[in-house]
């Protein structure tokens, strides 16, 4: 990915983790409403039950989500009808989009300290630069004595875990601060379809878009009503951004045949294992995230506004069906 020198100095000075720490705060003071539990280790650390055992709701899915980006992020939940189905959606916009969405919200951290498994999303990846490589790619890192993480997981981390972290962004254990929700749970299910924007922006860069080219963003994604078992929620949160979910970017491109040529390879709908509910898909290959298409992954319509000349390209459509399929 290409960068220009000036949008790395802009980029530089914001902290991903310094903008989401009054949003955090919020949650805190919050928490009997927002239906989560927050509660500190013998070391310090901050643990905020979003849905593991605590209930959770769609308010503490909406916080957690403009956490996960960063504080960079507008984000809204309004309702929709999908069919017969009223769903709940989740509308997000930023004028940050590589910070925000890469540089923040991408769960691009794979945390595995001993047993515990997790994925790691959040400003905190920030400071510990994971993966190193897209950070190289933006040209951003953060710089903060506090750090926040997401971990989408069924398991409360241990001390080990804590430390590991702590560790790896360079702050002290009483700086920390870990946000907790399972796919599983209804503050989860809102996070996962919060990541619109991010798997939509993900996906044009894999395809050759040049992320300094991508100047706001703003998309919404059907929330799915949670399933208890683990496989089953991934494969309704995942149908939501495949099938329902709506990403536009504005860019600053000089070639539109180029753009609208990249454009039509993006959506999910290009894909070879298009047309039948996720957990199927998933359930075939094993539960192998490698043996999937990576194509798969991509939001089932993209917009792109080409500011530059002014053009306007709209590729995918909304597959009801297969919503209704995934949810009943």
């Amino acid at each position: 990915m290409k960068i220009t020198l000036e949008i790395v100095i802009e980029m530089t000075s914001l902290s991903v983790n310094k903008l989401a720490s009054p949003i955090v705060q919020r949650m805190i003071s919050d928490s009997e409403l927002l239906g989560i539990s927050v509660t500190e280790t013998e070391e310090g650390t901050t643990i905020i039950d979003a849905g593991l055992h605590a209930s959770g709701g769609i308010e503490a899915g909406r916080l957690m989500t403009e956490v996960c980006l960063g504080g960079l992020a507008r984000v809204n939940i309004q309702t929709r009808m999908y069919g017969s189905y009223g769903l709940p959606i989740i509308y997000v916009n930023t004028d940050k989009p590589l910070i925000s969405l890469l540089g923040s919200q991408f769960a691009g951290w794979n945390i595995k300290v001993g047993e515990f498994r997790a994925l790691g999303s959040g400003p905190a990846r920030a400071l510990a630069l994971k993966p190193k490589h897209l950070y190289n790619s933006i040209g951003y890192e953060d710089e903060s004595d506090n750090a926040i993480i997401a971990l989408e997981t069924s398991t409360l981390p241990n001390e080990e875990v804590i430390s590991k972290i702590a560790l790896d962004c360079g702050v002290d254990e009483n700086k920390l601060t870990i946000i907790i929700a399972p796919t599983s749970s209804l503050a989860g299910s809102v996070q996962v379809s919060g990541r619109i924007l991010e798997v939509g922006l993900h996906r044009l860069i894999n395809l050759g878009l040049d992320g300094s080219s991508v100047l706001s963003s703003h998309g919404f994604s059907p929330i799915a009503p949670v399933h208890p078992d683990a496989r089953k929620a991934m494969g309704r949160t995942n149908d939501m951004i495949i099938y329902g979910g709506v990403a536009a970017f504005s860019v600053s491109e000089n070639d539109d045949k180029s753009l609208k040529t990249l454009l039509e390879a993006a959506p999910s709908s290009s894909s070879s294992e298009y047309g039948r509910p996720f957990f199927d898909i998933f359930k075939e290959t094993g539960y192998d995230f490698y043996k999937l298409d990576p194509g798969l992954f991509a939001p089932a319509v993209l917009c792109v506004n080409n500011v530059k000349t002014g053009s306007v390209f709209s590729v995918g459509e909304v597959n009801l069906d297969l919503i209704k399929r995934s949810i009943s």
